[in-house]
């Protein structure tokens, strides 16, 4: 199937501002687009457009943490208590492995928007508290729940173990290593997006097509943080998910240790949810990578078991005009079209 005409539709007839695509395969790398980059000038999506990634962060953050596992510097049974004493209720019966593939039971402090909208700023310990101040969804491992608090908790825990920041790990593990030139953890006080970018357009996640249009591009990322608030380009995301997927970031063992996945119910249709990672099962095969949406925002980069084909595409809206209200079906779409039929 064309890749061409899903971007098309996804504009004339999902209403999205724009949507690109870009997949690396061994016939080589192509880019995709339609729409436009900024409504008000008409300027069209470039290869070079950073985005915010939403919850694909999760898999930068989870790759880190995994890394501190393969050196011995933590191991995945450690318990919330042992790395941040006192910090979570009942931490001494989470392990950080149940952080990551969301069994912790923890509330999600993004659930509770009331206690978000007191200021700009959130430091990670005060989303915590946010947490913490609501009772857990369910007793640790006994079943699953997404939750950003989890991934706030393992950022800290890589602060912890290393002694450095979140962002500084990020940097030295993966983004400078491998030449994501594009792909950074913004700091707290920087609400724009450094370089080349397209606007981020954003309905506050309200399915009635008459809702109000927002600006997003720039705006207050901290209470994301670690969960969700790194921002890319499709060329950088498309890099990094290959070399994930063929085993360049992670030892065998640990790689093994990441793909472990588990059911994950409510989530996305077909989907289970590994340790920062998840799978999904389209009609050609299996998939595997990571997507995030965040206000303007709606990213997917998906790949072959092998990481030898991969696509990332974005949406610059979080709204679709279908019955589910989300581009989700647009750009599991543009994934099947790319990757299918895709080896199991």
């Amino acid at each position: 199937m064309q890749l061409q005409p899903v971007l098309d539709r996804a504009v004339t007839l999902g209403g999205v501002p724009g949507i690109l695509a870009e997949t690396h395969s061994p016939d080589g790398i192509r880019f995709a687009t339609a729409g436009v980059a900024d409504t008000s000038t008409g300027g069209k999506r470039l290869p070079t457009h950073c985005f915010r990634i939403g919850s694909t962060t999760k898999t930068f953050v989870a790759t880190v943490l995994l890394q501190l596992a393969a050196e011995n510097l933590l191991t995945l049974e450690d318990s919330v208590e042992h790395w941040l004493p006192g910090l979570v209720r009942g931490g001494s019966a989470i392990t950080l492995r149940q952080l990551l593939n969301h069994t912790s039971g923890l509330f999600s402090h993004t659930d509770d928007q009331p206690a978000l909208s007191t200021k700009d700023r959130y430091t990670p310990t005060e989303l915590v508290a946010v947490a913490m101040a609501r009772e857990p969804n369910f007793a640790p491992g006994t079943g699953w729940g997404y939750c950003n608090t989890n991934y706030v908790l393992a950022g800290l825990v890589i602060e912890a173990v290393t002694g450095d920041t979140l962002a500084g790990q990020l940097t030295k593990r993966i983004t400078e290593p491998h030449g994501l030139t594009n792909t950074y953890q913004p700091r707290p006080e920087d609400e724009s997006i450094r370089g080349p970018h397209s606007r981020h357009y954003t309905r506050l996640f309200q399915t009635d097509p008459a809702a109000p249009i927002h600006d997003a591009t720039e705006f207050a990322h901290t209470p994301f943080w670690a969960s969700g608030d790194m921002i890319s380009s499709a060329g950088d995301l498309a890099r990094f998910f290959g070399a994930l997927l063929a085993g360049q970031l992670l030892p065998l063992a640990w790689q093994r240790e990441m793909f472990d996945t588990v059911a994950a119910p409510d989530w996305i249709p077909d989907a289970e949810y590994g340790l920062g990672i998840s799978s999904i099962r389209l009609p050609g095969g299996t998939v595997w990578g990571m997507g995030g949406a965040i206000f303007g925002s709606w990213s997917y980069t998906y790949g072959s078991r092998d990481g030898s084909r991969v696509v990332s595409t974005n949406v610059n809206g979080d709204w679709a005009d279908h019955p589910t209200g989300s581009p989700l079906g647009i750009v599991t779409e543009v994934i099947t079209t790319q990757l299918c039929p895709a080896p199991r």
